[in-house]
């Protein structure tokens, strides 16, 4: 479930039958059956899954049927199975298997995928798939997304190795989902249709507004804003931007105060962009910037344990950390491939035309992480606004 990246702190007040009847999940049994599972141990395995309470070998002990787990879960598993087979030799296998994935799952939304490419598939499946399934225990067959968005590519990907992750969105505000995937009605990309009985409409300027039994009554003993936080017709704000498909499948675009618009006067919303990078082995944290600026740019951190890979077959000193390396031009080269790639997904004007390496990573603990792992730019802009500074150089 995406939930909205600034949620106010402050309390907020709901009917007891909204708290009853809107905040149970239900997680499918081992054993088969549904058991339902509150919001509240919903959010505590997401926050376990993100502190790292759970490293891929639990999971394979485990065995779970079902995973709860923020994107950055997903995104490690991707990117550690990409880099252990590079680093076996078989990175070419795992690069046109990945490929075979996305088209597989793309092409299970279009119809049916053709005789060719489910023949690739079943290859696929032989020399990689049962692999990243076996990293997850064997018998994940359904996973939820929580806590940010999980990038489309990455879904694909996923959904065509035979995990199918799926998403919702909701706020605080909504005393939990507001809209959501299921597994007859699914959407990769979106955060799926509302439920029943609420309403989605999108303003003006993009703003995703939500009406419905599930919005909250107000802040506790905070008119001003309880009164900010609504339409005049009475739609609540959700401070996030986003588009209804033809079939009424929510996608969101990112926060509404992120969007990023540069000197020329083109939007950016950095979230996608940020996404695609992050499936690189290398990128740990990515933050997409050039507000107000003539380009956009990009910082990057490095992942500890990909760069030590990195480092062991190129030759590069152990010591060596990011404020080392930042100039070497083997690694830039890599971080390059990256960002070619983020950029196929957006215009030329929106693309990524310089990035820069962090000499430190982004984390919870260094304070420039979320609990839900997600980035706080104002932060991460005042502490490295010289390093921004250099981008446009």
């Amino acid at each position: 479930m995406t939930v909205a990246s600034d949620a106010r702190l402050a309390d907020v007040v709901f009917a007891s039958d909204r708290v009853n009847s809107d905040m149970v999940l239900f997680q499918r049994r081992s054993a088969g059956g549904w058991r339902p599972v509150t919001a509240r141990r919903f959010a505590a395995d997401v926050r376990s899954l993100a502190a790292g309470f759970l490293a891929s070998e639990d999971l394979a002990a485990l065995r779970p049927s079902f995973l709860l787990a923020v994107p950055r879960v997903f995104e490690r598993v991707y990117n550690d199975a990409q880099q252990r087979a590079h680093a076996e030799g078989k990175g070419r296998i795992f690069d046109w298997a990945d490929r075979t994935a996305v088209a597989y799952s793309q092409a299970l939304d279009d119809g049916r995928p053709g005789r060719r490419l489910r023949l690739a598939h079943c290859l696929s499946d032989r020399l990689v798939y049962r692999r990243l399934r076996a990293a997850l225990g064997g018998r994940v067959g359904y996973a939820i997304s929580g806590g940010a968005p999980l990038g489309a590519r990455l879904g694909h990907f996923l959904r065509g190795v035979g995990i199918t992750v799926l998403e919702g969105y909701g706020l605080t505000e909504t005393s939990a989902a507001a809209t959501v995937n299921l597994p007859h009605a699914q959407k990769i990309g979106t955060v799926g249709p509302p439920l029943p009985g609420v309403e989605v409409r999108i303003a003006d300027d993009g703003e995703i507004l939500i009406k419905g039994p599930i919005v909250f009554q107000g802040y506790w003993r905070n008119e001003q804003s309880t009164t900010e936080s609504r339409t005049a017709d009475g739609w609540l704000r959700t401070g996030d931007v986003g588009a209804l498909d033809e079939n009424g499948f929510l996608a969101i675009s990112g926060r509404k105060k992120e969007i990023i618009v540069t000197a020329g006067g083109k939007n950016l919303a950095p979230e996608p962009l940020e996404d695609r990078l992050r499936t690189h082995p290398l990128i740990s944290q990515a933050v997409v910037v050039g507000d107000r600026r003539p380009y956009t740019a990009t910082l990057i951190t490095l992942d500890a344990e990909a760069l030590a890979s990195w480092k062991r077959a190129v030759g590069r000193p152990e010591q060596a950390g990011p404020a080392e390396l930042r100039d070497d031009p083997d690694l830039l080269a890599r971080l390059q491939t990256a960002v070619d790639e983020a950029n196929t997904t957006v215009s030329r004007a929106e693309s990524i035309r310089r990035f820069r390496i962090l000499p430190v990573d982004l984390t919870e603990e260094n304070g420039y992480l979320t609990p839900t792992m997600k980035v706080k730019r104002a932060l991460v802009h005042k502490d490295f606004a010289a390093d921004i500074e250099e981008l446009y150089r």
